[in-house]
């Protein structure tokens, strides 16, 4: 990163009533980068886009915007001083003001002529031209959060902070004005951070996303790195639907139903736990793309049920392991017959037939088991 970022964040500590929510946060946001806070509900998402929004008093650490230090312990600049936008997962539009008065409620100090013609600009860009003197309550979910947009960028902000901007819109909605407004941040090379807990809009959206947990950062890179290279379990699991075994490191290696899969940097006689993906689980028939790793083993499943999800079928099967190489003996994993497979497009077996299915490594996840307490 050269220059200053669009948004830096350095040891960050926030605690509400002496409970900390925000622990030893940093991270910074190069200009023009859009970076997704991801995580479940309660981890601090929120509380970090508070912080850099002014809408609270920073405890300890320090943030930048632009260079520009606007909160640090003793010194906070206030929101409107900040240079930063914000969209809010309710919208918050003002009831009391038409759809121009919202658009324009930060362009205050802009001559009448040049305010009017950067309010129908910005309409025009999220396609709501004509609706100047409509009323907040006169319009759709989807076309009130493109006004809390608009309203955001008018000022054109250095940074532009979203807090779960889209959940409260249905499914197809949502998919929409979430691709509008990624086109839109892109398009004005705005430093954005946007919070969500929904792992699929943080891959869409995201140039990188950080994953948090109880206040903390747990892992931050692009969104293939954080799903195809998990630095925990925690990440792994949260990331998507896996298959999951137990099992003991032998010889650098840990033995699955596939058959022996190889681990890095873990001792032997070490417990761990593999997490597998559905869609590492190839199966013999069905269009499954290009695999540049071989896969390992090759069993027989029966298939319990199958459903099609649109661009992905999904498979339940349970493995037809060779009962002369059991799984549940000394450093073997737990047996862990129903298992769920992910292939691309139209795949539907019929309930009770045979497949074959081979394991894709570098799908597989292998983490240390917790230490009973």
């Amino acid at each position: 990163m050269t220059g200053p970022a669009g948004l830096d964040l350095t040891d960050i500590h926030h605690a509400y009533d002496g409970n900390p929510v925000v622990r030893d946060f940093a991270l910074a946001v190069a200009p023009g980068e859009l970076v997704c806070l991801l995580g479940p509900s309660g981890c601090g998402k929120t509380t970090v886009l508070r912080l850099v929004a002014g809408l609270e008093p920073l405890q300890r650490g320090r943030i930048t915007v632009a260079g520009r230090v606007v909160g640090e312990p003793g010194r906070d600049l206030p929101p409107e001083a900040r240079g930063v936008g914000f969209v809010f997962q309710d919208m918050a539009l003002f009831p009391h003001l038409d759809i121009a008065g919202n658009v324009g409620y930060g362009l205050r100090k802009m001559a009448t002529a040049a305010k009017r013609s950067r309010i129908e600009g910005m309409l025009s860009r999220v396609h709501l031209d004509g609706y100047t003197r409509a009323w907040p309550h006169q319009l759709s979910g989807g076309q009130q959060q493109r006004v809390a947009l608009a309203r955001a960028l008018a000022p054109a902000p250095r940074v532009i902070l979203l807090d779960e901007p889209f959940s409260g819109l249905d499914t197809r909605l949502r998919s929409a004005v979430r691709d509008e407004a990624l086109h839109l941040l892109k398009s004005d090379q705005v430093t954005a951070m946007v919070v969500t807990h929904d792992p699929e809009e943080a891959m869409f959206m995201a140039d990188r996303i950080a994953v948090m947990r109880e206040g903390r950062l747990e892992q931050i890179g692009s969104p293939s790195e954080i799903y195809t290279q998990p630095a925990s379990e925690f990440v792994a699991e949260f990331m998507g639907e896996v298959n999951r075994i137990d099992g003991v490191v032998q010889g650098g290696a840990v033995r699955t139903p596939f058959g022996m899969l190889p681990v890095n940097g873990h001792a032997d006689g070490l417990a761990v736990h593999v997490l597998i993906r559905p869609e590492a689980l190839k199966v013999n028939g069905a269009e499954q793309g290009i695999v540049s790793e071989p896969p390992i083993g090759v069993l027989s499943a029966r298939v319990l049920a199958a459903r099609l999800l649109g661009r992905t079928s999904w498979v339940h099967v349970c493995l037809q392991t060779d009962p002369t190489h059991r799984h549940d003996g000394p450093g073997g994993p737990e047996t862990h017959s129903h298992w769920h497979v992910r292939v691309p497009g139209q795949f539907l077996p019929a309930e009770g037939s045979d497949l074959q299915i081979a394991l894709d490594p570098r799908q597989a996840f292998v983490f240390p088991a917790p230490v009973p307490t």
